[in-house]
């Protein structure tokens, strides 16, 4: 037990550090803007372990890599498409109006597989990888999921109050600013790895 409560509290501390400024922030705090708190952070919660899982599999198992560059790349240019889309806007119906102010199924699919892209090679799947070849991967698994979920869970906190107090156009050209910055941050650290 000592050995997981060790890879549990270290990469708690390793990656809500590595988290704080982080790209994921800003767009959790997008998502925020957009989309109730609770779908929010269960999309977050279900990527983050899913890419942390994979990360501890390689680092503990393996001992490999992957192909980071090309994803990034990927993740990338989805982002910059994401916020020309949002500049672009939707026309929703009063039904679709109604079901993304509940959130739901549709939500969890969103943020989920918009982490999930963007985490794949990223910083903190790296240091999740390298602290399961020390520290084991239960201990590292738990500790690196529950670290980046608190650290964006700030970022929700902060997203759900700024949306209540800035107007719609704001936060449309806000959140279609930070898909650009979290882009071109994907783009620009894939670029030395090709």
């Amino acid at each position: 037990m000592e050995g997981f409560l060790a890879a549990l509290v270290i990469s708690f501390g390793v990656i809500f550090v590595a988290e704080l400024g982080d790209k994921s922030q800003l767009m959790a705090l997008t998502f925020a803007t957009r989309f109730k708190p609770v779908p929010v952070l269960i999309g977050i919660t279900v990527a983050t372990a899913v890419v942390h899982l994979v990360s501890v599999a390689i680092g503990y198992g393996l001992g490999a890599t992957l192909p980071t560059g090309w994803i990034s790349l990927i993740a990338g240019v989805a982002f910059l498409g994401f916020g020309a889309w949002t500049l672009r806007g939707d026309r929703l119906t009063e039904e679709e109006k109604r079901k993304a102010e509940r959130g739901g199924k549709s939500a969890v699919l969103a943020v989920g597989v918009a982490f999930f892209l963007a985490e794949l090679g990223d910083k903190t799947m790296l240091a999740t990888i390298t602290l399961a070849t020390q520290y084991g991967w239960f201990g590292t698994w738990i500790g690196s999921t529950v670290g980046m979920v608190a650290a964006d869970a700030l970022a929700i906190l902060v997203g759900r109050l700024l949306g209540r107090k800035l107007p719609e156009k704001t936060i449309k050209y806000g959140a279609a600013i930070l898909f650009a910055i979290c882009g071109l941050w994907l783009i620009l650290e894939a670029l030395p790895q090709l």
